[in-house]
């Protein structure tokens, strides 16, 4: 567990390049943040994105633009629109993103989402 402590500071995401990540169908763009223990990304989906893997890992995930499923390995489907949010800890969930027409979403997920055992 990271226990350090950010100073204030703002984050101009015209100022954060952008790096492109291929999914099953379509491409992900990711203009992330990294520091000590947490990561914060901002990530647009083009129309027809399918990811490319079943994650595990915990985020919080806010869809500022758009529409997604986020599906999970049991069938599972849950319908993200504008303004919504989810949450989900570390190995507690395999899902997958999923868009038709393209999304913009703010993805933060770091040491905070850890599986907490005991």
């Amino acid at each position: 567990m990271n226990n350090s402590n950010f100073p204030f500071q703002t984050i101009d995401w015209t100022r954060v390049p952008k790096t492109e990540h291929k999914g099953e169908t379509g491409v992900a763009y990711w203009q992330t943040l990294q520091l000590p223990g947490l990561r914060i990304r901002m990530v647009e989906y083009s129309k027809g994105y399918l990811a490319d893997h079943w994650c595990e890992k915990g985020h919080i995930v806010h869809c500022i633009e758009g529409e997604f499923v986020s599906e999970l390995k049991d069938g599972t489907k849950h319908v993200l629109t504008r303004g919504m949010t989810y949450v989900v800890s570390d190995e507690l969930s395999s899902h997958r993103s999923i868009t038709e027409n393209g999304v913009q979403l703010l993805i933060i997920d770091g040491d905070f989402l850890k599986l907490k055992t005991g």
